[in-house]
């Protein structure tokens, strides 16, 4: 599919409490808020739909495939509705027949359609003493594929929240033609403060594309041991910032100009500079199917 020279993607910094058909009536008044104000692509959080809390996670999934999922309904009206794309974020699927438990982010087109369905494939697991003790490997299966998709505004590539630690990822949806890479997270407020910047700028320049984040909003009266960074951002191919929240409820608007991609590469031609013959990605997916 042709990729757009320009548009504008909005990243929807949601409030996310216990009330899931709230969260639902919520993220569906934000889409079409920034549908309105003319963005063509909208990207959700990382588990928007309830409370970032493992003990409950399960309570809260929904059966994607099975086509029992009020989440994924209310982003396929919308989207056909408003004609855009939305990176829907991600909300806990389960799987009937084998009681797995999936962190997923669907890609829906303006037809209303699935267009990718992208389960984390990296899980998260921190040990600080004094600070936060987390695995979500207790909870969640990991995904077993890579995620590029075709839009109507180019290729994108999806990860969900700790994808962004692992370069390699990155590095393969840009051989696979990507132009911006989509992170819905949820990064809690230590490693949020030390590594949430630095993580999206990292991937961004060491490819050369756009970085899109988009963070649940903090609850500054969380009684939970998990509280959340914020700070949902569009990061340029030189690592500028070009559009940010802070911790708050927030709808951010950027622009991506693919122009900016050309003018980085044909500057600094990373991928003419690299050392093939030192050293190779390898695309498993690729090297399989050949």
């Amino acid at each position: 599919m042709p990729q757009a020279a320009q548009y504008k993607i909005a990243l929807c910094q949601l409030p996310v409490t216990a009330d899931k058909h709230g969260n639902i009536a919520r993220a569906r008044a934000r889409i079409e808020a920034a549908a309105a104000a003319g963005a063509e692509l909208v990207v959700l959080p990382e588990i928007w739909s309830c409370p970032y809390a493992m003990q409950t996670m399960r309570s809260y999934a929904e059966d994607i495939d099975g086509g029992r999922s009020p989440s994924v309904s209310m982003l396929s009206e919308v989207a056909a509705a408003r004609k855009i794309t939305i990176v829907g974020g991600s909300i806990p699927e389960m799987v009937p027949a084998s009681g797995q438990l999936f962190n997923t982010c669907c890609v829906v087109g303006p037809d209303g359609e699935i267009k990718a369905k992208h389960r984390k494939l990296h899980l998260f697991g921190i040990d600080i003493p004094r600070d936060i003790t987390f695995r979500e490997s207790d909870t969640f299966t990991a995904g077993q594929e890579p995620t590029v998709v075709d839009t109507d505004v180019g290729r994108i590539g999806i990860g969900i929240c700790h994808d962004i630690r692992f370069p390699e990822l990155a590095m393969l949806y840009r051989s696979r033609g990507a132009h911006l890479i989509c992170y819905p997270s949820a990064f809690n407020m230590s490693t949020g403060q030390l590594l949430w910047d630095l993580m999206q700028k990292s991937r961004a320049v060491d490819n050369q594309l756009f970085v899109a984040t988009c963070s649940p909003a903090r609850d500054p009266n969380s009684q939970s041991d998990f509280v959340v960074w914020g700070n949902s951002s569009l990061i340029g191919p030189f690592g500028e910032v070009l559009a940010a929240a802070g911790h708050e409820d927030a709808t951010v608007i950027g622009e991506i100009d693919l122009s900016l991609i050309e003018a980085v590469r044909e500057s600094l031609p990373l991928e003419t500079q690299g050392r093939g013959d030192l050293y190779r990605l390898i695309d498993v997916q690729r090297e399989h199917s050949s």
